[in-house]
């Protein structure tokens, strides 16, 4: 019995347009429009819903404005929705139709779960060339002129009870800590083995309910770098990046998203196993990031956001 990861979004949001051109340049394809909604995919069938605030079916929203609404993880089995029903099914917000199961969390946000829908992709990434290991002989690495992300890697809330989330991700999901910021945070994988995080839960001082991002994973670092600046040459605002977290290993970059939040691009991120034992870290600017460039790269000068551009035939030339 395993939780495979996020198969599927919810955005309630205000400017569907602007949403629709955003998650376009971003890379997903749109499969699916309405009126008042709009349906993406990765290129493993992950969804991203983009649907209108003001729709009726929509979950209640766990703050104010643009934000996500709910977020569907996919699992193995029948078997395991099963057994997810009965340990739910005394949660506040119990459902269970549509082949879903799921309530609400302790945080106020849908938690649905299904039968996986997403499906394997085969996709060609980087080798790279260590000191002791050289992964790529008379080749050179990719060069991406943009992203197409292979799915939504995972989720970050603000919550209002660090302790309550994580017991209610753990305990009724399997769930496993990562690495924590003591009474502060909480970064959890679906299972044992897996990526470093699935979803990570952040209490602030003021315990304000809300979404931080959604990060989308991508093959590479040459990709992160190449959808980043694809963005950027797309009029689209860097909140941060690119950089790199420590407590992941994984390379990100971070845009501002009109349909609520941010978003993440982000690769090579820490593979771990159920040896792992978490760790605890003071937060701070250094753990949240080795280094990370204030504003972003300019797509057109390949400089640093609002720095002046090259006149000479290398980019290096100086006047």
């Amino acid at each position: 019995m395993a939780t495979l990861g996020i198969d599927e979004i919810t955005y309630g949001a205000d400017d569907l347009a602007t949403s629709k051109r955003f998650f376009q340049d971003w890379g997903l394809k749109l499969v699916a429009e309405e009126a008042d909604r709009l349906v993406f995919e990765t290129l493993n069938g992950g969804r991203v819903i983009v649907a209108a605030s003001t729709r009726a079916d929509l979950p209640p929203a766990m703050e104010s404005g643009p934000t996500l609404r709910e977020v569907v993880w996919g699992v193995e089995s029948e078997a395991d929705l099963v057994t997810y029903a009965q340990r739910i099914a005394k949660q506040p917000g119990f459902v269970e139709q549509g082949g879903r199961i799921g309530c609400t969390d302790p945080n106020g946000l849908a938690v649905r779960f299904q039968v996986t829908k997403k499906h394997d992709v085969d996709v060609q990434s980087a080798d790279y060339n260590t000191w002791n290991r050289k992964g790529r002989v008379n080749q050179a690495a990719p060069a991406y002129e943009r992203a197409q992300p292979i799915e939504v890697g995972h989720v970050v809330f603000f919550v209002k009870d660090v302790a309550a989330c994580e017991k209610f991700y753990t305990g009724n999901f399997g769930f496993t800590a990562s690495d924590r910021y003591p009474g502060k945070g909480a970064f959890l994988r679906c299972a044992p083995e897996g990526g470093h995080h699935d979803l990570f839960l952040l209490q602030r001082p003021d315990r304000h309910a809300g979404l931080n991002h959604v990060a989308f994973t991508v093959r590479d670092i040459h990709e992160v770098f190449g959808g980043g600046l694809h963005i950027s040459r797309c009029g689209w605002d860097t909140q941060l990046g690119p950089g790199r977290h420590p407590i992941s290993s994984a390379y990100f970059w971070y845009f501002k998203n009109p349909a609520g939040a941010l978003v993440e691009y982000y690769a090579d991120e820490d593979q771990l196993t159920g040896d792992w034992q978490p760790r605890e870290f003071e937060p701070g600017p250094t753990v949240f990031a080795e280094w990370a460039i204030d504003g972003g790269i300019d797509g057109n000068t390949r400089r640093q956001k609002s720095a002046e551009a090259p006149t000479g035939k290398f980019i290096t030339d100086k006047k």
